[in-house]
């Protein structure tokens, strides 16, 4: 369980400082919240690891999904690596540890 507690710990943050980075950069307000809305979902994930383990799984995989479903098609629309690329690979790994570490039990 300890691999996906960092890994959501790790990817909350670098959510939070994504949505800095959009906000100081564009001037995006909507980078800025829904980064750390989301990093802050991630960082309580990671929290709820592994006393809490299907809420904290459940969460990190939720959030995971809608990264996913946010970032994904604009990669593929746009090409651009920075934010879209990196927050689709991150959003990806953080599917997968949710659902590994759910059947490794």
């Amino acid at each position: 369980m300890g691999p996906a507690k960092i890994y959501f710990i790790i990817f909350g943050i670098l959510t939070i400082a994504g949505g800095i980075v959009g906000y100081v950069k564009a001037g995006s307000l909507p980078s800025i919240i829904a980064g750390s809305i989301t990093g802050v979902l991630l960082l309580i994930a990671g929290s709820l690891l592994p006393e809490h383990r299907a809420a904290g799984l459940a969460t990190g995989l939720v959030i995971s999904l809608l990264l996913a479903a946010q970032f994904i098609p604009k990669f593929l629309r746009t090409g651009k690596a920075m934010p879209a690329g990196m927050m689709s690979i991150l959003s990806v790994i953080g599917i997968i540890m949710a659902i590994v570490a759910w059947v490794k039990k």
